[in-house]
Parts: structure tokens; sequence; C-alpha cells
């Protein structure tokens, strides 16, 4: 299988060199393949944050030429922001810590009765914020057709009518499967709902544009796109951010602030992104995800999702010919996904799987249930209220050892690491383990105690 000429090389990121230790002697470069946790630094962003780091000042109000430089790059940032977004003209970008506070945010500025309408597949960070609301959740389709449908009979059977929002997410951080977003938007529209975009997942992998796909807002996190110190956005329509009450109370945003006669205070906040800011803003993560947005844009996203397709297609190909390995679908095996795939192997548990991915093999995954736990369930085949301990490689007493493996890449992933997780899991389920593992604090954690490796085992 050739890559194609002009995405055969991988944009440089913090780390690509960095050796670790394996268990059974020796050193290997370490194969990260836990992107859709958090993504290594592009090297140019980092490069960019360390050209500006001298000059770090406060920002806004700041009559020093620091702090006008600091509050000129911000609010650059938040136009490179809405442009790699493709936001119209009114959109706010709103700076924030990641896309579970930038869901929660919206979270807090829903209008009064407003019906919420969440499949149960979401990530927690979009499943979870509506709590207080008139939620309804509902269940995991089987087809993008299937979606669009169960969205389209919730909404048309809401009684009262009245404001409404739909939420859902781009690409699956479980499957990496990718959901009908401009149907699902279409839908919302064509019922008078309003629709946000969980795009954690998207964004890395692929072009994102709140006018072609016709979302009301749009939230994803810096970390997951090549960018670290905790930075996020909520990007999108005004109106709802703009009547709500202040997602902090604080300096920034607040325009004035004055005394009563009764010794209260009146306060007149910010109609702008400033509304929902407050405090001291993360100048530096907001300015590391600009970079990013202009290096994956400048890398172009044809070439980005022609590599990753690539390599979607060698990791498949090779755990099609491992019969013990079921890799978990909502939509079936010809749906189109980001580089994200999670899987079971028979007569393993994950956690002691990836455990010995890791220690034997110098490779990074995740297991357990990745903060998906009905998602997960459902593709199991478990019942949606079993408890499991998430990750463990041993349940508590009374709840079900329940848990997948998921493995993750993109725009800087070579080919070298993907063959040698290809090759690891072939070994590892013809072979066995070569050590012995033990739980220790609710991970499978190599046993250095054991006198000699094990036999090879992989109950």
């Amino acid at each position: 299988m050739s890559v194609p000429t002009a995405v055969a090389t991988p944009l440089p990121v913090l780390g690509r060199d960095v050796t670790v230790p394996l268990v059974t002697g020796g050193e290997v470069t370490y194969a990260a393949l836990d992107y859709a946790a958090s993504a290594p630094a592009l090297q140019r962003v980092w490069d960019d944050v360390a050209a500006y780091a001298p000059y770090y000042g406060s920002v806004h109000r700041g009559a020093g030429y620091l702090s006008q430089l600091s509050t000129d790059l911000f609010e650059n940032a938040r136009r490179t922001v809405a442009e790699f977004l493709g936001c119209r003209d009114e959109d706010q970008v709103v700076f924030t810590r990641s896309t579970t506070d930038s869901l929660n945010l919206l979270a807090a500025a829903l209008p009064a009765h407003c019906r919420v309408f969440v499949f149960e597949t979401e990530h927690h960070a979009s499943l979870l914020p509506w709590r207080d609301a008139d939620v309804t959740y509902l269940d995991a389709p089987r087809t993008p057709a299937q979606a669009v449908e169960t969205l389209e009979r919730a909404l048309a059977a809401r009684e009262p009518y009245g404001p409404a929002l739909v939420c859902v997410t781009g690409a699956s951080n479980v499957t990496g499967e990718l959901w009908p977003v401009r149907e699902l938007a279409a839908a919302a529209h064509a019922h008078g709902a309003r629709i946000v975009l969980d795009a954690a997942q998207l964004a890395p992998h692929h072009a994102v544009s709140v006018t072609d796909l016709d979302v009301d807002w749009v939230a994803f996190s810096g970390h997951k796109l090549y960018a670290p110190f905790g930075s996020g956005v909520l990007a999108g329509r005004a109106d709802w951010l703009r009547e709500a009450e202040p997602y902090l109370a604080g300096g920034g945003a607040s325009r004035s602030v004055t005394r009563r006669a009764d010794g209260g205070v009146d306060v007149q906040w910010h109609d702008s992104a400033a509304r929902h800011e407050a405090g001291s803003p993360n100048v530096i993560g907001a300015y590391a995800i600009a970079s990013a947005c202009k290096v994956l844009t400048e890398a172009g996203f044809d070439a980005l999702v022609a590599r990753e397709e690539y390599l979607i297609r060698k990791v498949r190909e090779g755990l099609a010919g491992v019969p013990e390995v079921r890799i978990l679908s909502l939509f079936g095996d010809d749906a189109p996904r980001v580089g994200v795939l999670s899987f079971v192997v028979e007569g393993w548990n994950s956690s002691h799987f990836a455990a010995a991915l890791s220690a034997e093999y110098g490779i990074g995954v995740r297991d357990g249930l990745f903060c998906a736990h009905p998602l997960v369930r459902t593709l199991l085949g478990s019942d949606p209220q079993t408890q499991g301990e998430c990750g463990a490689p041993e349940a508590a007493p009374g709840e079900k050892s329940l848990n997948a493996i998921r493995v993750s890449f993109g725009a800087g992933t070579p080919d070298e690491h993907v063959e040698r997780f290809v090759g690891a899991v072939k070994e590892l389920v013809s072979d066995g383990a070569r050590w012995n593992y033990r739980t220790e604090d609710g991970r499978c954690v190599p046993d250095t105690t054991s006198a000699a490796p094990a036999a090879g085992t992989g109950a």
C-alpha cells in the first residue's frame, strides 16, 4: 500500500524522538497512539509560543507595550479561530478551558424552558452538561439515516413547542465514525431547534465550517488540536450568549460596576465574548490554538485526510487478519471515520492488553470506557445499567469488568507507529504477554516484583 506523495510526511510534533524503557529490556522510540485523548503539540505551535513567551503581558486595559502586544495577539487569535471555523460575521468566538467548559457555558446560557436533545452516544463532555435542563436522551442509532430519523421524530413530538437545542458529536471519540452533521442540522432547523457541534474529535482531522455545516455553535479543545496549555473554544450565535448571565462573574466580564444607595452594586456586563471570559484569560493557550489552526490550514485538510485514510486502512487491514479482534462500530465497517478505532480482543482483558502494548512494545493506547460509558456498553452488548470500573483490569465486587482498547492517531503519526502497533497486536494474540502483570491503584501494570517473565498468556 503506497502513500500519496503529497501526504507522505507527517507533520512535526513534539516527542517524536522520545525513547521509553521496555520491561523486557532496552528502550524504543515511543509510539504515541492516544491522539483522541491529547494529541502531541505541533512543533511550530511550540516554537510560536516560545517566541512570544518573553513578550507575555496582561491583556486588555494595560497601558504598557507588552500588554498592548499581548492584547493584540489575543484578539488576533480570536479572528484566526473564527476564520478557521468558517464563522459568520455576527458569530462570537469565546475562549474557554476545553470542550467540556464550552458546552457547560452554553448549558448555562440556555433560555428558559429550553428542551435539549442528545444521543446517548455522546462523550460525557456533551452528554452531561444538560442535566439541569429538560433533556431527552436519544437511543444509539445504527445508521446515519437512523440518527436523522430519530432526531426528527423526537423534535416533532416535543410539547410544548418552544426553544430547543440539539447537541451532537462530529466524530465519535470511541469509534471514530463521522456523524451526519449537516443533515442533523437541517432536521433541527426544520423543527425550530438549534444545534451545537462537539468538534473535539472532528476539528483535528477534517475541515469544520460553521457556515457550510449550518450549525449554530461549535465547541472544541486545543489539546486535541495539537495545541497545549488548556484552552478551548465555543463559537457561534451571539444572542443566547449575550442574553445570559455571565458564565463567571468578575473582572473583564463587566463594563461598569457602581455602588447603589442601598449598599448593593449595579453591574453592566459586556455584550461581546468578554462577557463569558471573566478573569485573566489564557493568552498562551489562545495563541497556541490559533497557531495550530494556521499550521493545519497551511498543510491542507485534503492532504491530511488522505494520509489519515491511508493509516486507517493499514490498521484495519492489519487487524482484520486477527480473528480474535473485534472492532467496535455503530454504523458498520464501511462507515467513514477519523483516525480513532476501538476494539476488544477475545480472551484478553482490555487493560491487560493495553498494559502489555506499553510495557513490552513502547506503544501508548487507551483502555476503558473513554468517558462515553453508555456508548461503549451499547457496543459491547452490555446492559446499559451495568456498572463497570472504568479502565480497571478487575472489577470491584458485584460489578462487571467492562472495557475496550482505543488506538488513535493523526497528522503527526509516522507509518512505523501503526506498523509496530499491528505487529504487536498479532504477537500478543498469538504468543501472549512476555511479562506478569498485576493491579495497582486500579491500573494493570507490569509486576516488577516477579522473579521471571510470564510464560505466554493472555488470560
